[in-house]
């Protein structure tokens, strides 16, 4: 599986256990140029490398891909985290790790968004 974590997700905390599942993360706060990509970019990147975005940003995702879903533009999914706070590294690796073995093929999170 694929992940790309947005800029306001910790590499190290976040991004470094998921990694050590066997998944293929990519983190844009890893990357001075890609973090400084706007939200539409980062969405658009995450669908060109087949990538689910994992992202606490929910309040400018959330319209941004009902954006794409009006305009019949696809994605390889979302990962909004609504309720953990910024602190709670481990709560966001177990809540991403645990929606992931419940989909655990990336065709189930084709045009998926999920809310954590």
């Amino acid at each position: 599986m694929r992940l790309l974590l947005d800029a306001n997700l910790s590499p190290k905390r976040i991004g470094g256990p998921l990694a050590t599942r066997d998944l293929d993360v990519v983190s844009l706060a890893a990357d001075a140029a890609l973090g400084a990509l706007d939200d539409p970019r980062v969405l658009e990147l995450a669908a060109e490398q087949s990538r689910i975005l994992v992202t606490r940003n929910a309040r400018d995702f959330a319209p941004l891909l009902r954006e794409w879903a009006e305009a019949g533009r696809h994605h390889a999914g979302c990962i909004l985290i609504w309720t953990l706070a910024h602190h709670q590294f481990g709560a966001v690796v177990r809540g991403v790790s645990r929606l992931l073995d419940d989909r655990p093929d990336a065709k189930q999170w084709y045009d998926l968004t999920i809310a954590l």
